[in-house]
């Protein structure tokens, strides 16, 4: 059975990500408020727990099809996503910090963070005695801690640098995409 350190250590471990994205959104954001906290930490807490449930309750059917393409769809969302905050940042376009907490921005950002925690879920599956609901229940409340405390900190550092902190979250998102992307060519363990 895994323990409570075992546990907490996957919760930060997949929490990284999520963390990341945060942190360029507070970067590119002038001012927060407490909605744009809740919004950031339901969305990536949120989904952060559902996919390894997901992933436990369908092991089977989908083990084969997460292993093979789950990183790179990541890859992909992670790396539009970025070049589109870069491409605005270029331009002069920064968007509104209304927008950017909205569903069409934070969805799929959560999706992408997220698609490693499904596999997890597989593993879980695969091993006896994993108490499933405290551990879905650990890594969503640690995303959504971390990931509110990345908002606050980069907003800390991006108050009055919003399109260059706009452009620094695009590389951000490009980079942890090439990271997955390395990840899935071996390249990295």
């Amino acid at each position: 059975m895994m323990n409570l350190l075992e546990t907490f250590l996957i919760a930060l471990s997949l929490a990284a990500d999520a963390f990341a994205v945060s942190l360029g959104k507070g970067l590119a954001t002038r001012r927060l408020r407490v909605r744009d906290f809740v919004a950031v930490a339901l969305w990536f807490g949120g989904f952060q727990a559902l996919m390894p449930l997901l992933g436990y309750f369908l092991a089977d059917l989908f083990a084969v099809y997460v292993s093979a393409v789950g990183g790179w769809i990541a890859f992909a969302l992670l790396v539009l996503i970025g070049a589109n905050m870069i491409r605005e940042a270029l331009a002069g376009k920064v968007e509104e910090e209304d927008a950017s907490f909205g569903p069409r921005s934070l969805a799929p950002l959560a999706v992408a963070t997220s698609i490693d925690a499904f596999a997890v879920g597989i593993s879980f599956a695969l091993l006896p005695d994993v108490a499933i609901g405290w551990s879905v229940l650990t890594i969503g409340l640690v995303t959504a801690v971390l990931s509110a405390g990345g908002l606050k900190l980069g907003n800390l550092f991006g108050e009055r640098y919003k399109s260059r902190a706009e452009l620094a979250g695009g590389i951000i998102l490009i980079l942890i995409g090439l990271k997955t992307a390395a990840e899935q060519l071996g390249l990295l363990p």
